[in-house]
């Protein structure tokens, strides 16, 4: 249907279009707009068909004022710019909430915030009603971001059980201890006993889950679990070489290492070349995440599957529900172990 004015010129259609096209009343439009609350299905659906015949658009500005949200989403990375564009499992998660966000016509905001200043402006953005919520990823341990959003009342969900936090904020996890408890059992399959791990850093969950998985099956197959073989990394490619390159030196018979994630993996590849140890003939390795750099390696990188896709869908699902009223909520989800080349 086309809108003109007297003037011939096109017109934007408006809600009386979109209630006299569906044989509805304005209110009815407005609700289902909104929600579709106190509507029913023959209704829902007669506006919905209007709306595509019309062309209607939301005017997101004026509903704002209206219902008081932005209609809008944020999230946000505490991490240094530069890591985002390296790491390719925080684009995975962006792009999966951006387009589980999508079904509900719902813009999603990306927010950087790497130094105290930067953390400081966008909580202040944030609080201030810019974003009806927020999808926290790489949240670290005596970072105040978590507590100053939950305080301040603004829905919040984290990627990854918030460590000191407990039930105040809701979270979506893969299940980081179980599967480093997977691959370091895969690594013992294989004969290796002397097992190395590259963690990720202690001050997030991540770090410390894998960490510990790989500690409890060490200690239940009678493996002592030997304090050099402990190396912590970054998450980065380049802490994973010179992780490797401080296990090589203080534990040269290292025959297997369990790396916290595939990035960190590449670069733990890189160190054992160089050295002249092969993969998996000298060393066993295993990663976590399977993301791109997993297939990216040479050789093909054996790993821990997260399942990113579904991580990002329930972030946007248990954070709407917040939005909607609902109360705080945690979902963790079963890692995969996909074997590849490097073991």
């Amino acid at each position: 249907m086309t809108m003109s004015n007297a003037g011939g010129r096109r017109r934007a259609p408006t809600i009386h279009d979109v209630a006299r096209e569906a044989g509805v009343s304005r209110g009815t439009v407005s609700r289902v707009l909104n929600g579709g609350h106190y509507v029913s299905p023959a209704a829902q659906e007669a506006v919905n068909a209007a709306i595509r015949r019309t062309g209607y658009v939301v005017n997101r500005h004026a509903r704002s004022l209206i219902t008081g949200r932005s209609d809008s989403v944020g999230f946000l990375l505490t991490e240094p710019q530069e890591k985002f564009f390296e790491d390719p499992n925080f684009n995975i998660l962006l792009r999966g909430c951006t387009q589980a966000l999508a079904a509900h016509d719902i813009p999603l905001l990306l927010m950087l915030a790497g130094t105290e200043d930067e953390r400081r402006r966008i909580t202040r953005y944030i609080t201030s009603g810019h974003v009806d919520g927020v999808l926290l990823v790489s949240s670290h341990s005596g970072s105040p971001v978590a507590e100053e959003l939950s305080e301040a009342g603004v829905p919040l969900v984290a990627c990854g059980k918030p460590i000191g936090l407990g039930s105040k904020i809701s979270y979506v996890a893969a299940d980081d201890r179980d599967g480093a408890r997977d691959m370091t059992r895969h690594l013992l399959s294989l004969g290796r006993r002397r097992i190395g791990t590259v963690t990720g850093p202690l001050d997030t969950p991540g770090g410390v889950e894998r960490l510990a998985g790989y500690k409890e099956v060490l200690t239940e197959a009678g493996v002592e679990v030997d304090d050099r073989l402990v190396v912590s990394g970054d998450y980065s490619r380049l802490s994973g070489e010179k992780g490797a390159e401080r296990l090589l030196a203080q534990v040269p018979d290292l025959d297997a290492v369990f790396v916290a994630s595939d990035l960190m993996a590449r670069g733990v590849l890189t160190s054992l070349e160089r050295a002249g140890r092969r993969v998996p003939e000298d060393v066993s390795v295993g990663g976590f995440d399977d993301s791109p750099a997993a297939l990216a390696s040479s050789p093909e990188l054996t790993t821990m599957r997260q399942p990113f896709d579904r991580i990002s869908a329930e972030m946007v699902r248990v954070l709407l529900a917040q939005i909607g009223g609902e109360d705080t909520a945690a979902v963790i989800l079963p890692t995969e172990l996909v074997k590849r080349e490097s073991t």
